[in-house]
């Protein structure tokens, strides 16, 4: 469905960015696929290292500068765009929380921006990157992103007739990636530290890898029928066991959960269960309004239990210290 179309990536400079665009470049023949950011510097290396990789596969690419705030800007960059994929946003917690109306005009008024660019310049599918953070969020992002959530979903409900899909992919902390607890542990052991920082001892995480975020946002681009959150069926781990994983027998130094931190990653819960159906890798919570029926649910699901909950800490799958190293292994970490 992407070759010869052409796509919209915000925030395309970051580590989803990288990948999502290696992947078009690498299995697809698409238009256009534009970075669309406002750090210059990072689109500069980005072109490089992609002209770099890529040689001539790398013509469709095109880089904009621009702020999701900026809705005559963004409206712009969108013209004769197909797709869009929302990846921008402020995601450091304590950076939103000193700086709560920043995170309010990115993260928020960028995705209201973002909304109506697409409906203005006949996009027809978007889909927007959440957070486990915006599940009973505890902290300013999570809020954000909550409401950035419930903005995508009801986007669908003023469509009109324009063929337009929005939907909306929920993740937590991919493996690896820039701000995660794996670079963070790496850099203390790479300068000889002997024993690691953890906030909680009881603290549980999602393991996701960035191929498997893009595979999730390209099943939402195919199947979405406007108003599905994606949620991938992953596995667990225990942030002790990743210790032990990447320091064996390291000494483990708990300084406190942090403001706005939470012991478990949440992605669905009980109270999202009575729409949400689940299938062989992952599920969808569909959307709980008047315009939306059950004839659209996607085949090959089954609702579940009501009361169930997905909890990176009540997960049916675990890896453990040997699982993690084994993965740990086959990544790079900066």
């Amino acid at each position: 469905m992407f070759t010869g179309k052409s796509i919209l990536v915000t925030g395309g400079t970051g580590s989803f960015g990288h990948a999502f665009i290696e992947r078009m470049l690498t299995e697809y023949s698409p238009k256009r696929v534009i970075v669309y950011s406002r750090d210059e510097f990072k689109q500069f290396l980005m072109q490089n290292e992609i002209k770099a990789k890529f040689g001539d596969r790398a013509k469709p690419m095109r880089y904009f500068i621009g702020d999701v705030r900026d809705g005559d800007r963004l409206r712009r960059a969108c013209e004769g765009v197909d797709y869009i994929v929302h990846a921008a946003a402020l995601k450091q917690v304590p950076a939103c929380e000193y700086n709560p109306l920043e995170a309010i005009k990115t993260n928020i008024d960028g995705a209201t921006n973002v909304i109506n660019a697409a409906l203005d310049c006949g996009v027809t599918r978007v889909v927007a990157l959440s957070t486990d953070k915006a599940v009973n969020p505890i902290n300013l992002y999570g809020g954000t992103k909550l409401v950035s959530d419930k903005l995508f979903i009801a986007a669908n409900s003023y469509a009109g007739s324009r063929n337009v899909r929005f939907s909306v992919v929920r993740y937590g902390n991919v493996a690896g990636s820039r701000g995660s607890v794996i670079p963070f542990f790496q850099n203390l052991i790479d300068q000889g530290a002997k024993s690691l920082p953890i906030t909680d001892t009881r603290m549980t995480r999602f393991w996701i890898s960035l191929d498997q975020g893009v595979d999730l946002v390209i099943k939402a681009m195919q199947e979405a029928r406007g108003g599905e959150t994606f949620i991938s069926k992953i596995p667990s781990f225990k942030i002790t066991d990743l210790a032990e994983a990447m320091l064996p027998g390291c000494g483990i130094d708990e300084i406190g959960i942090r403001e706005g931190e939470k012991l478990h990653e949440i992605m669905i819960t009980s109270d999202d269960s009575m729409t949400t159906y689940e299938y062989e890798k992952h599920f969808i919570i569909y959307p709980h309004f008047t315009w939306w029926g059950k004839e659209k649910v996607i085949p090959g699901g089954e609702l579940v239990e009501q009361g169930f909950e997905y909890s990176s800490g009540k997960n049916r799958q675990w890896m453990d210290v040997e699982e993690l190293r084994e993965k740990l292994s086959k990544m790079e970490i900066h």
